[in-house]
């Protein structure tokens, strides 16, 4: 992982290159643990898989804190996000899509993902962004009932991932995400994954369900393999 240092933002950023040095880009958005371990092992695997990857620290007005992951470090990170100006967090999303769009690196579009806290960035990003991302990937979501009325200004192809034991986000309000989303759309593909919680593509015990994990990220990189193609000639190098 680089520091984005050739990418002009106000927050620092992680800039991973695939094999090739070039290919569509994609903004990944953090959990609200920060940019952990985690967040840039997932990053690592966008890039294994032929994307140029900008990971924007949504933190890091705040000092870019990074907090333990699991039960210990759920009531800081919790706390951060009370700290979190979200308008100006949002802008700065958008920010990252522009500036990764303008790398040279980047060919063939660029698309956002994100997890938890995350998921729900990439999707008001996803709604206010000119131009749009060319794809979104938003795994639980955890501000997304609290944003459906932009649902009409999201209009890149959408992937949304969802436990149906959410105890966070609960059944009910996971189809009434459903129902927001795919309205008018013929282009949102929306996977609620049995007896899986609320983040769980996170590692930690606290969270893991390691069948939805695997699942919900086979979907993704197919579903990003059809919507935010990585050509031969870029995975060629």
């Amino acid at each position: 992982m680089l520091m984005a240092d050739d990418i002009a933002l106000e927050i620092p950023a992680d800039l991973l290159l695939p094999a090739s040095g070039s290919g569509p880009g994609i903004v990944l958005f953090q959990e609200i643990f920060g940019v952990t371990d985690y967040i840039r092992s997932r990053a690592q695997d966008l890039a294994d898989l032929g994307y140029v990857v900008l990971v924007p620290h949504l933190y890091g007005r705040l000092g870019d804190p990074v907090v333990e992951e699991g039960g210990e470090g759920l009531p800081r990170a919790m706390a951060l996000l009370e700290e979190v100006d979200w308008q100006l967090a949002v802008a700065d999303g958008v920010d990252a899509v522009a500036a990764l769009r303008a790398h040279p690196a980047v060919a063939g579009g660029a698309g956002v993902l994100g997890f938890c806290f995350g998921g729900g960035m990439a999707f008001n990003v996803a709604a206010v962004a000119d131009p749009k991302p060319d794809a979104l990937v938003s795994y639980y979501g955890s501000a997304l009932p609290g944003l459906l009325g932009l649902a009409p200004e999201v209009t890149s192809p959408s992937l949304h991932h969802f436990g149906d034991s959410d105890d966070y986000i609960p059944l009910d309000t996971v189809r009434d995400i459903e129902r927001a989303v795919t309205e008018g759309s013929d282009d949102v593909t929306f996977e609620v994954h049995p007896g899986a919680g609320h983040a769980f593509d996170n590692p930690s015990p606290m969270f893991h369900h390691a069948q939805a994990s695997a699942a919900a990220w086979q979907q993704t990189t197919q579903w990003l393999g059809r919507h935010l193609p990585v050509t031969a000639q870029a995975t060629a190098g």
